[in-house]
């Protein structure tokens, strides 16, 4: 990026990226039915980490995520990712840089993997990918992954993907049920490992 301090309106953002067995790209009005497809069939799983899966969407709430989605996108003030297999196009998760603060180019990588594709490495192949997307074409100095520190896996797909563990907030948040939870914070700094 030519320009540090240039209005994130102006920064050329890519629609879509690969990694070796994804298309990873912003959403697309339309996308709506495929992931309510893959919230309908993740749910259960979810539910203990995603406040917004409590909730069973209808197929025009799912369209109404993607749309508002795809407006923060092209506004920059979010950047909703969805993941795709390539070898078949199915929907199989979600991520993208969330938290965003452009004077200080840091970003939060959040994800979640479709139940019947879990297991197989494709959010650590993501998380990669969209780490290195954060680095390479937007110029991220921080990039940070957080998750309830009774997230086992997610805590592992951070530490997989070379991020350090910074800390744990205590008591930082409510879960889905309304209980008090502890949050990890891992983080990759651009000076130090890139």
């Amino acid at each position: 990026m030519s320009d540090s301090h240039a209005n994130p309106l102006l920064l050329s953002v890519p629609e879509s990226f690969e990694s070796s067995r994804l298309l990873i790209r912003a959403p697309l009005w339309g996308d709506g039915a495929k992931l309510n497809e893959a919230v309908k069939e993740s749910r259960a799983e979810l539910l203990p980490w995603m406040p917004w899966a409590e909730h069973s969407p209808t197929l025009d709430e799912s369209e109404m995520v993607i749309r508002r989605s795809r407006i923060r996108y092209l506004e920059r003030s979010d950047l909703m990712l969805l993941l795709f297999l390539k070898e078949t196009g199915q929907l199989i998760g979600s991520s993208g840089l969330h938290r965003i603060d452009w004077q200080a180019r840091k970003f939060e990588i959040g994800y979640w993997v479709r139940t019947a594709f879990g297991g197989n490495g494709y959010i650590s192949e993501a998380v990669e990918a969209i780490t290195q997307f954060a680095v390479h074409e937007l110029d991220a100095n921080r990039v940070e992954i957080r998750c309830d520190s009774r997230n086992v896996r997610s805590a592992r797909i951070a530490e997989r993907s070379g991020f350090t563990l910074e800390g744990i907030l205590r008591k930082e948040k409510c879960d889905a049920a309304g209980s008090l939870r502890d949050t990890m914070i891992f983080s990759i700094v651009k000076s130090i490992e890139y």
